[in-house]
C-alpha cells in the first residue's frame, strides 16, 4: 500500500514499490497546464524544486524528440538531462523516459496525465523505475519532496497567468 503526504496546497506524493507518483489539482485548464510542460518558454520558469533554475538547450517536442536540459542546483552544481519523449496525446498524456546526459539507458520512465476538472485540471506525474531500490535511493534523494516543489512552482506560474 503506498504513503501518502498532503500539505496544504493539496500536492501529493505516492511512493510505491517501484514508482513515486506525485499530483496535484490546478486552477486553470489543461490545455494551459499542458503547454507549461511543453513550450520551453514556459518550462524554464517553473521546472525543479524551491531554489533550482533550469536551462533548456533544446526541445524537440515530438514523439522521439528529445529535451535536453540542465538543472542549476542552489548551491551551483548542473545536472544534466536528457528526456525522450515516447507518447504525446495532447492535452491528456505525455510519456518519456529521463536519464541524464551519458546517452544510456533511462534513469527512469514518466507519465504525466492531465484530466479535466470542469475547468480545473488534474495533473498526475508517475516516475516509474526499474526497481524498488531504485525508488528507495530517488527517495533519499528527495525525489517526492521536489516533485512537490516543483508543481508548486507550476502553481505559481499558472497563478501568474
Amino acid at each position: 500500500m503506498p504513503t501518502e503526504q498532503t500539505t496544504a496546497d493539496a500536492a501529493t506524493a505516492a511512493i510505491a514499490e517501484n514508482e513515486i507518483v506525485v499530483s496535484r489539482v490546478f486552477d486553470a485548464p489543461r490545455e494551459l497546464v499542458f503547454d507549461a510542460f511543453t513550450r520551453p518558454e514556459h518550462i524554464g520558469e517553473w521546472w525543479g524544486p524551491r531554489g533550482f533554475t533550469t536551462t533548456t538547450h533544446s526541445m524537440d517536442f515530438r514523439v522521439g524528440g528529445v529535451w535536453r536540459f540542465v538543472m542549476h542546483g542552489p548551491d551551483g552544481t548542473d545536472y544534466p538531462n536528457d528526456v525522450r519523449y515516447t507518447e504525446i496525446a495532447r492535452p491528456e498524456r505525455l510519456a518519456y523516459d529521463h536519464g541524464g546526459d551519458d546517452g544510456g539507458d533511462p534513469h527512469f520512465r514518466v507519465v504525466v496525465t492531465f484530466e479535466d476538472r470542469g475547468g480545473k485540471t488534474e495533473l498526475s506525474m508517475r516516475l516509474i523505475t526499474a526497481s524498488a531500490e531504485q525508488v528507495r535511493q530517488m527517495a533519499e534523494f528527495g525525489a517526492p519532496e521536489g516533485g512537490k516543489q516543483t508543481l508548486d512552482r507550476l502553481g505559481e506560474f499558472l497563478a501568474a497567468r
